[in-house]
């Protein structure tokens, strides 16, 4: 069945969330554009038909039909994905840094898609444990990348939000984490 207002709900929930956690670690404006590709007909129609509430539509699309057409148009589209920064190096693709201001993104993309989908089970840890649970997404990012994007994720488990975000604000370059 088809769930069009619930997955819009869905996606409208989350995009607010990341747009607040966007504001607190100084990428406001940057948060008012997150995810706009999931309303455009190519990822609005398949999220809705393989809706579920409780994870990713994509994650039940590839399930369903072992890809998603849906995930593989909003990865080339949000920079605040691991997969969009990938080039070809050496006759090979491989993980390139990600700028920033997008792995802020991702971390507050990250968050959020955890308080929405997990809604009452969420913890402060949840984020950190999905991202290790995953490690194929921790192998195929820039090493400098995930290093950056699990410490910041290690930051809200143990200081929670409010410092960890004030924390993570303060870093404009990777060469404000070193030391």
């Amino acid at each position: 069945m088809i769930h069009p207002i619930r997955h819009f709900m869905t996606i409208t929930k989350h995009r607010h969330k990341v747009m607040h956690y966007c504001f607190k670690v100084g990428i406001g404006f940057q948060g008012l554009f997150h995810d706009l590709s999931k309303y455009s007909f190519a990822e609005f129609w398949r999220g809705a038909k393989y809706y579920a509430g409780t994870r990713s539509p994509n994650a039940n699309e590839r399930e369903s039909k072992g890809y998603s057409l849906a995930w593989m148009h909003h990865k080339g589209r949000n920079k605040h994905h691991y997969e969009y920064w990938t080039d070809v190096q050496g006759g090979t693709y491989a993980p390139v840094l990600i700028p920033i201001k997008y792995l802020k993104e991702s971390l507050c993309d990250r968050i959020a898609a955890s308080k929405v989908y997990m809604k009452k089970q969420y913890t402060s840890s949840s984020a950190l444990e999905y991202f290790e649970k995953r490690e194929c997404s921790y192998n195929q990012m820039h090493p400098t990348t995930a290093f950056v994007l699990k410490t910041w994720l290690t930051w809200v488990s143990e200081l929670g939000e409010k410092k960890a975000f004030k924390k993570i604000k303060k870093i404009k370059s990777y060469k404000d984490m070193e030391g």
